[in-house]
Parts: C-alpha cells; sequence; structure tokens
C-alpha cells in the first residue's frame, strides 16, 4: 500500500474506456499505473499525470488491484497468463478486475486459473461509454467471490455510478452483460433500419429524430445513435467490429443451450455485412449506411 494506504492499482487498456477509467481513479487520489499496447495511449496517460508501464508484467509490479480493460477473453488470457502477463507478479491476495465482455464460460475458467494462484477474480463487464468511463460514471455488472469483491471496493466506487453485485462467482456477471449486448446490438440495426426508411420516406431526419425520441419508439441506442447518422459523423465511439464480436458470443451461448435468438442472428448479419463492406473500424451506427446502400438511399455524410 501507499502512504495514503489507499491501494495500488493497475489499468491494462487505455482504449477510450480503459483512459477514462484510469483517470477517474487517478482523481479520486489512487497511484495508478496504466499499460497498453499502443506507447502512444501510455504516453497520453502519462502526461494527464498518472505512471506508465512497458508490459503488463511491469504495471502489475506490488498492484493490489489489476483493471483489465481490453477488447476480449483472448486478449485478457494473455494479460493474465501470457508472456509479461500480470498473474505471476501481482501480489498474493490481490485482485484482478476482468472488465472486458466475454463468454460465462471462459470467465469462469479464467477465475478458476487465477483463484489457484491466491489472487482473486471479479467478473466486472462495464456499461455506460467513453464520456460515463472520464466521469467515473459507469455501471459495472459484477461478479465474484465476497473477498474480490472487499479487495476490488474502493476501485469500484471511484468508477462506477451503479455497481451491481449479481452473484458470488465468475460468469454471471458476464452472462448479464451479454444479455444488455444482445439488447443494444438488436436496438441499434433496428435504429438504423428505421431512420434508413424514413430517408428513403424522404422525411426530415432532424424532425424524425424529435418525434420518435418524445414517442414510444424510442429506445437509448435510437437517441444516442442516430445524431451519428444525421450529422454523418462516423467517427468510431463504439465500432461495428465490436457487436460482430458480441453478438457472435451471444449467438455461440444459444446455439450451446439450444435456444433461439433469431433477432440476434439478424442483427448479427448486419453488422457483419457492415464489416465486410470495409466499416468494420466505424461507429456501429454504419449499419445505416449499410441499408442505404443496400436500397439506394441517401444519407448525411455517405458519398458511396
Amino acid at each position: 500500500m501507499s502512504l495514503s494506504a489507499k491501494p495500488r492499482i493497475a489499468v491494462i487498456g487505455l482504449g477510450s474506456m480503459g483512459f477514462g477509467m484510469a483517470t477517474s481513479l487517478k482523481r479520486a487520489g489512487f497511484e495508478v499505473t496504466g499499460y497498453d499496447v499502443a506507447g502512444e495511449a501510455v504516453a497520453r496517460f502519462v502526461a494527464d499525470g498518472g505512471k506508465g508501464a512497458q508490459t503488463p508484467a511491469q504495471a502489475a509490479h506490488q498492484a493490489d488491484i489489476v483493471i483489465c480493460v481490453v477488447l476480449n477473453a483472448a486478449q485478457t488470457e494473455t494479460v493474465l497468463f501470457g508472456k509479461d502477463g500480470v498473474a505471476e507478479t501481482l501480489v498474493k491476495d490481490a485482485v484482478f478486475v476482468s472488465s472486458a465482455t466475454m463468454d460465462p464460460e471462459v470467465a469462469r475458467r479464467l477465475a478458476k486459473q487465477l483463484e489457484a494462484t491466491g489472487r482473486h477474480y471479479l467478473d466486472a463487464p462495464i456499461s455506460g461509454g467513453a464520456q460515463r468511463a472520464a466521469q467515473g460514471e459507469l455501471t459495472i455488472l459484477a461478479s465474484g467471490s465476497a473477498l474480490a469483491f472487499a479487495k476490488a471496493r474502493p476501485a469500484l466506487d471511484a468508477m462506477a455510478a451503479k455497481l451491481y453485485e449479481l452473484g458470488d462467482a465468475a460468469g454471471q456477471g458476464a452472462a448479464f452483460k451479454m444479455i444488455n449486448q444482445l439488447l443494444a446490438g438488436v436496438h441499434i440495426a433496428a435504429a438504423s433500419e428505421a431512420m434508413t426508411f424514413a430517408a428513403k420516406q424522404g422525411l426530415d431526419l432532424q424532425k424524425v429524430y424529435e418525434v420518435i425520441t418524445a414517442s414510444a419508439g424510442n429506445s437509448w441506442m435510437f437517441e444516442n445513435r442516430m445524431p451519428h447518422v444525421i450529422s454523418g459523423d462516423y467517427k468510431p465511439r463504439s465500432a461495428v467490429e465490436i457487436f460482430v464480436k458480441d453478438l457472435g458470443i451471444v449467438q455461440d451461448m444459444a446455439r450451446s443451450a439450444r435456444f433461439p435468438a433469431p433477432l440476434a442472428s439478424a442483427a448479427l448479419q448486419m453488422f457483419l455485412m457492415a464489416s465486410a463492406s470495409g466499416m468494420g473500424r466505424d461507429d456501429d451506427a454504419s449499419v445505416a449506411r449499410l441499408y442505404g446502400r443496400i436500397s439506394g438511399t441517401h444519407l448525411p455524410g455517405d458519398t458511396k
């Protein structure tokens, strides 16, 4: 522990979410060391007053809490057990907070492996976007042992506006997150379909937005994403590839459970087509552009 008795924290993954989480923790008075595969992200964090590291293991050295904000399960496993991984440099009794979206079965496996070394694992997917991450106002969907929660709580309190404690074992938080991602992906696809259909009818898209956001057909995703379509601004806040991954996980889970998920499947196909059309790294509202190109409907900012 530092002289202030606050736990030392490492944040692995300084993308749009991880950077905001790291700065929220720093603002709360924690000693925070950051690592990212992109050196410029680490440099940005150091310029902002944080500490930087050259490997995950270096970042986690003497850390009481490691928060991992990478893309998927494979990257999380590499951070834990790969070359220069954190598992062996974490102090005994430290906690690893895993925020990547992944299959619950994988979360359970990683937790079992780490807990066998005498460390704790908290399954803690996040929701809320980059702005809320930077404000320390995320929603965190967490599950794990009572000890894991106790060890991680100072960091969780600094990062979250809402912390849901969803069970005493890893995997439950991941399962809750996949339900959210099923809905989020379907809602983005539906909003994109509706807005492009409105354009096909020759409607004023700004007026469509005004009417729908005041009507029963509104959704959080319509309200949040459709301004990107109206302005023709597809800079990635959340990329198409995120939902290719997440809805793919939903499909794998549904198939394994023999559960029909036709709406999630249809949405996944729209994200896959958007990715195949060269928009994988663009904002996920690019599904609307796909609809536009298929139907010959002009949308703002789309020159193809």
